[in-house]
């Protein structure tokens, strides 16, 4: 597998089961209807855990291009990459929200609550204010990206070889799994907590495409895009700073 499609299917699987979760808490007929926010954040958390379990070991599991570009403007990731990761990224992006629709078709078709539609591809305003909106999307990225820096890959050494190392696999995806969950529950209630373009405009783009009721909100848009990549460089800079 190539980190290409590492990026792709991570992705991919982020958004199946992310939006997924909203999908059964806000249409209609649904299992989990009205099940609530602490479900949806928790299963966010979980599939955040997932993607990075899948590409982690091929790609780094950036499955955000706000992360990507972070860490390119921190030195850490090389910018000749950038492009190709962000597209990956965005292509799961829209197959994960495609998944989400096919999965829910009959749901969809039944609800008549064309916001609560909308939630199940992109996210959106509690209180719609451009100057806040944008803030909340800056600083919840930026406490993911700041962080994330400061995460180490887990390994065991091996004492007969100091130089050996054992990885421990999908524990490697725990700490960012926690990140995201807490990020949710504490910084996620005004705007959704979007904090990865590919997360909100790849499926917003589905949602415009496909056979779903009510408008994609596309004076918005830029906010879930535009927030998250000032986000993860301001993180970038000032983990710069201070290393």
């Amino acid at each position: 597998m190539t980190p290409f499609i590492a990026e792709l299917i991570g992705t991919m699987l982020l958004i199946l089961l992310g939006n997924g979760v909203v999908a059964n808490v806000v249409l209609k007929g649904t299992k989990g209807n009205n099940s609530g926010w602490i479900v949806i954040t928790t299963a966010w958390a979980l599939a955040v855990f997932i993607g990075v379990t899948v590409a982690g070991p091929v790609s780094g599991a950036h499955l955000n291009p706000a992360v990507t570009i972070g860490l390119a403007t921190a030195g850490k990731f090389s910018w000749d990459l950038v492009p190709t990761y962000i597209a990956a990224q965005m292509i799961g992006g829209m197959l994960g929200a495609f998944l989400v629709w096919l999965f829910h078709k009959d749901h969809f078709a039944i609800t008549e609550d064309e916001p609560g539609m909308l939630a199940c591809f992109s996210t959106g305003p509690a209180i719609r204010k451009t100057s806040s909106n944008l803030i909340s999307e800056i600083i919840g990225t930026f406490v993911l990206v700041f962080v994330i820096f400061h995460f180490s890959d887990p390994s065991i050494s091996i004492d007969i070889d100091p130089t050996a190392k054992v990885g421990l696999g999908s524990v490697g995806a725990f700490p960012v799994t926690f990140l995201v969950w807490a990020i949710g529950l504490s910084l996620g209630g005004t705007t959704g907590y979007a904090i990865n373009p590919a997360r909100d405009l790849a499926p917003r783009i589905m949602h415009a495409i496909l056979p779903v009721k009510g408008s994609s909100d596309w004076g918005y848009a830029w906010i879930p895009v535009a927030g998250p990549v000032i986000g993860a460089v301001l993180a970038a800079v000032l983990y710069g700073l201070l290393t």
